[in-house]
């Protein structure tokens, strides 16, 4: 963040609360431009965005004005500078739907839990698409008012030049992009006056204080109902397995009803074209930003979708002749070199201790003699508190102490800012290894919970080697 940006955010978030900033960090979003900023003085805080498409911009503030309207939960704008590009908005606190679903769904297991919060989810769906719909300006729209024609081809060919090239994988131009022309006219072969939200999916949805709300709108425009409901249960590192998915497709149908009247058959059937659609331009967005950006991270994603687009080549016919482009895709899944590309382990092994100062920082048995220490000394000691000395940062009562009564949080975004972006570095030069030490006074608490917190975070992320260790806990 410049200077100018940052002393912008500071007189909007003073002029909202009439409070003094105490502190602004980074929060990490790796899928847009956009530059998110928490803000906090003593009594609140709030998130300052810079983002300098100006169009953008005013989409996300005007589709906003419309989801509060409706009485959908969206995060309330604040203060806006749009001539600098820069607006403040609610803090949502830092519980995607993704992030639940990552802590809870572990060795296959989909809880009920889980399927009741998808469930509460695909309930508010059609109240978006519909009554959002009523009274929404379209002229607002950007870059486009409707997911028509000229809208898919861009997701067509964002799949044909960022994945299929990248991946090795051959096509006819001219034939592929004749069937390409086909599937167009059968996914525009179905009602399209509705809000599209776009991007649909459980990292645009934030749990907090038991109410679900959404962000990342400013793709929507006019569309099918179906896209949306396809982005969600194919969403692809939430790997939702396949009965589930139906169970709650059928969910959405139900819940549908009791707006429009709808011939369930058929939208099934348009359904699967759309999750196939949708599919291929996430695709493309993990070829963009993991072949050609190369961002390891996206291309972890690839092997959930090629999971999900072998299902819908074995098991959905659709009633159409696109043969070239069935063959194309047959091609992906059966692709030997992106089966290598999903199954590829990298050789980076990080290595992330807990320490006591008082004991000494840990050495580097690796002896490259580098590496991160992060004091956690200037965060609330949860050990003078009586309650607690008994416990360590693993403990529910401790994590609960440190969330809500420090600034760990902050701490913590700032970690993650920065030993991500060494990951992504080693992880491109083919080093094997990094250190990430974390000491407190006594090892037991807020070094305990940062190693912790870091651990989830490297392996949610990137799905590299971690080796944890609590020193002072296991000697």
């Amino acid at each position: 963040m410049n200077k100018e940006t940052r002393q912008i955010l500071i007189k909007i978030y003073e002029k909202q609360f009439n409070e003094e900033v105490k502190n602004i960090s980074k929060l990490v979003r790796s899928g847009s431009n956009r530059e998110y900023y928490r803000i906090r003085s003593d009594n609140n805080s709030a998130v300052g965005v810079y983002n300098s498409d100006k169009k953008e911009n005013i989409a996300f503030i005007e589709f906003t004005k419309h989801f509060l309207e409706n009485g959908l939960n969206a995060p309330k704008i604040y203060q806006t500078d749009l001539k600098k590009n820069v607006y403040l908005e609610e803090d949502l606190g830092n519980v995607t739907l993704f992030g639940f679903l990552s802590n809870v769904y572990q060795k296959g297991i989909f809880p009920q839990g889980l399927i009741d919060v998808y469930k509460n989810v695909l309930t508010i769906l059609p109240k978006i698409q519909i009554n959002v719909d009523r009274k929404i300006d379209y002229s607002k729209c950007y870059p486009r008012d409707l997911f028509d024609r000229q809208s898919m081809m861009w997701d067509l060919n964002y799949f044909k030049y960022y994945f299929l090239k990248l991946a090795k994988v051959s096509f006819d131009e001219q034939l592929l992009e004749d069937d390409f022309q086909k599937f167009c006219d059968y996914l525009l072969d179905v009602d399209n006056n509705f809000f599209l939200y776009r991007d649909f999916q459980s990292r645009n949805i934030m749990l907090k204080d038991k109410d679900i709300y959404f962000i990342d709108y400013q793709g929507g425009r006019k569309g099918a109902l179906q896209y949306d409901v396809a982005s969600l249960l194919y969403d692809a590192k939430a790997n939702i397995p396949e009965h589930i998915r139906k169970q709650l497709l059928k969910h959405y149908i139900d819940e549908l009803q009791n707006y429009i009247k709808i011939d369930k058959q058929k939208f099934i059937q348009q359904y699967y074209g759309y999750v196939l659609i949708r599919i291929m331009q996430a695709m493309g967005a993990y070829g963009f930003r993991g072949f050609y950006e190369r961002k390891e991270h996206f291309l972890k994603s690839i092997p959930y979708a090629i999971k999900n687009m072998k299902y819908i080549l074995d098991n959905v016919e659709l009633p159409i002749k696109i043969p070239v482009l069935l063959d194309v895709l047959n091609n992906v899944v059966g692709s030997k070199w992106l089966e290598k590309i999903g199954k590829e382990k990298n050789n980076l092994k990080v290595c992330i201790n807990s320490f006591a100062y008082k004991k000494g920082i840990p050495g580097d048995a690796k002896g490259n003699g580098g590496g991160f220490v992060f004091d956690c000394r200037g965060i609330l000691n949860p050990g003078r508190i009586d309650e607690f000395k008994q416990l360590t940062g693993k403990d529910k009562q401790v994590q609960e102490f440190l969330e809500n009564e420090t600034v760990i949080n902050d701490f913590l975004t700032n970690v993650f800012v920065m030993v991500d972006r060494t990951v992504e570095n080693y992880l491109n030069r083919n080093f094997t290894d990094l250190l990430v030490n974390f000491g407190c006074t006594g090892g037991q608490h807020r070094s305990v919970y940062c190693a912790e917190k870091l651990f989830k975070h490297l392996e949610d992320k990137f799905g590299i080697s971690i080796i944890l260790n609590h020193r002072e806990l296991e000697s």
